[in-house]
C-alpha cells in the first residue's frame, strides 16, 4: 500500500518463465500454510507453534484478517492461559527504545525467543484465569506480538486489522496487566503512532490511531491526566510542516479539540475571541503563504471556524455568547478578506463558494434580504462557478432559485 505523495508503479515488463514459476511455487507454498494453520486451529492446537505459523502467513498477506482472529484466539485461549514463565524480569524492560525495536527484523521478532519451547505442547481450549502479574508469559507475549508487527506497519501503513489488531493487543494488557505496565506499553504506542506519521503525515489510520492511544492515557484507570494542551500543540506542528496544510486529519483533530481546550482552559469571553481571531489569522495566513488558497482540507477548517461564528446552534462553538451583532462583524470582515484573496486566484472555485454562502449568511444573522448589489454580487460568483466547476451545476442553479438569492 503507497503512502500519499508515492506514486505506485505500473508493471509493464513480461514476466519471464522462471518468473512464472516462482510465482507459481509461492502460491503452493502460501496454500499449504493456510490449510496447515485451519487443520491445527480445528484440532483446537493452541500452541507456540501455530502461532508461528500465522506470523509467517501474515507476513505474506497481512490483509488475511481470518488469520488476525485466528492469533486472538490463539493468545486468549491458550498463550495467555500459561503461567508465568519467568518472574525475574524488571518492568524498567518496557522503556526500551523504541529505536531498538524498529531495527529488530520480523525474524527477531518470533514468538520463539520470548516464551519457553516448552509452550509447543497443545493447549486447553478453555482459559484460566488471566495473568495480572507484572512479567511473565502474558507481557512478554503482548510486547513481542508488538515488535512483530511493527515491520508489517511499516510495509502496509494502511492496512485496517494491523491496526485492529494492535489496539485489541493493547486492551487485552489492560484487562490483564497491572495498570502500570499497561500505561507503559501505551506510552510506547505514542512514540510509535509518531514515527508513522513523520513518515506519513496525512495517514488517517495513523491519526485516528493516535486519538485512541491518547484517549487511554488519559483515562483514569491507568491514573492518566489530560493530554489536550499537547496534542493542540502536536497538531500545530504538523500544519507548519511539510505539506502540512492539505492534512486533512491534522485540522480535523485540531477542530475537535478546541471545545474541550477552550473548556479546560476555563476561557472567558474574551479568551475566546482572541482565540477565534489567532485561528482565523493561522488558517489565512496558510492559505496565502503556502499553496494559495487551492488546498480543499485549509477551507475545511476555515468552513468550521466559520461555522462556529454563522450556525452557533446545537454546535459546539468556540464564542457560544456572541451576540448576533458580534457575528455580523466577524462575518462581514471575512468577506472583505475573501474578495482580496480572488486577486491573483480569479480560477479558485473555493473563494466564490465562501462568497456565496457567508454573504447568503449575513443576510440570515441580521434577518433581511439581499440588497442589490449582494444579488448582483452572487449572480457573478455563480456565473464564474459555473465555469470552473460545471460538474455541480445543478448545485449552482439550486443556489441561483434559494429564496435568499
Amino acid at each position: 500500500m503507497a503512502s500519499h505523495g508515492v506514486p505506485r508503479v505500473a508493471e509493464t515488463t513480461q514476466r519471464t518463465e522462471a518468473q512464472r514459476l516462482e510465482e507459481e511455487r509461492q502460491i503452493r507454498e502460501y496454500r499449504d500454510l493456510e490449510d496447515l494453520i485451519t487443520t491445527k486451529i480445528a484440532e483446537r492446537q493452541y500452541t507456540l507453534e501455530v502461532l508461528e505459523l500465522t506470523s509467517k502467513l501474515l507476513k505474506k498477506n497481512p490483509e488475511y484478517y481470518t488469520i488476525w482472529n485466528v492469533r486472538r484466539r490463539l493468545l486468549i485461549y491458550g498463550l495467555f492461559s500459561k503461567p508465568s514463565v519467568s518472574s525475574s524480569h524488571s518492568t524498567e524492560s518496557l522503556n526500551t527504545s523504541l529505536i531498538d525495536t524498529t531495527k529488530a527484523s520480523s525474524e527477531n521478532s518470533s514468538f520463539s525467543t520470548t516464551t519457553s519451547s516448552a509452550a509447543s505442547t497443545t493447549i486447553p481450549q478453555n482459559p484460566v484465569s488471566p495473568n495480572h502479574g507484572r512479567n511473565g508469559t502474558t507481557l512478554d507475549l503482548i510486547k513481542a506480538d508488538l515488535e512483530f508487527m511493527f515491520p508489517i506497519m511499516m510495509k502496509y501503513p494502511k492496512c485496517y486489522w494491523l491496526w485492529n489488531y494492535r489496539l485489541w493487543l493493547l486492551q487485552e494488557a489492560n484487562e490483564r496487566l497491572e495498570p502500570e505496565v499497561a500505561r507503559e506499553l501505551w506510552k510506547r504506542e505514542l512514540t510509535l503512532v509518531g514515527k508513522m506519521l513523520v513518515k506519513d503525515s496525512r495517514n488517517f489510520h495513523g491519526w485516528g490511531y493516535r486519538g485512541r492511544v491518547v484517549s487511554e492515557l488519559e483515562s483514569p484507570r491507568l491514573g492518566g491526566q489530560s493530554m489536550v494542551e499537547s496534542e493542540f500543540e502536536y497538531t500545530t506542528k504538523m500544519i507548519h510542516g511539510d505539506k502540512g496544510l492539505s492534512n486533512f486529519s491534522a485540522w480535523h483533530r485540531r477542530s475537535k479539540l478546541i471545545p474541550r481546550l477552550l473548556g479546560e482552559r476555563s476561557a472567558n469571553d474574551e479568551a475566546r475571541r482572541q482565540f477565534l481571531d489567532d485561528e482565523f489569522e493561522l488558517i489565512i495566513a496558510a492559505m496565502y503563504t503556502d499553496s494559495y488558497p487551492y488546498q480543499q482540507s485549509a477551507w475545511f477548517y476555515y468552513q468550521f471556524l466559520m461555522t462556529t461564528v454563522t450556525e452557533y446552534v446545537g454546535h459546539a462553538t468556540i464564542t457560544p455568547n456572541f451576540t448576533p451583532e458580534d457575528r455580523a462583524e466577524y462575518v462581514t470582515r471575512q468577506l472583505v478578506i475573501l474578495k482580496d484573496m480572488l486577486d491573483g486566484a480569479e480560477d479558485c472555485k473555493w473563494i466564490y463558494n465562501a462568497l456565496i454562502d457567508y454573504t447568503m449568511a449575513l443576510c440570515r444573522i441580521e434577518e433581511r434580504a439581499p440588497e442589490l448589489d449582494e444579488r448582483q454580487d452572487c449572480t457573478a460568483w455563480l456565473a464564474e462557478l459555473r465555469k470552473l466547476d460545471p460538474d455541480r451545476s445543478g448545485r449552482w442553479g439550486d443556489l441561483e432559485n434559494s429564496p435568499r438569492q
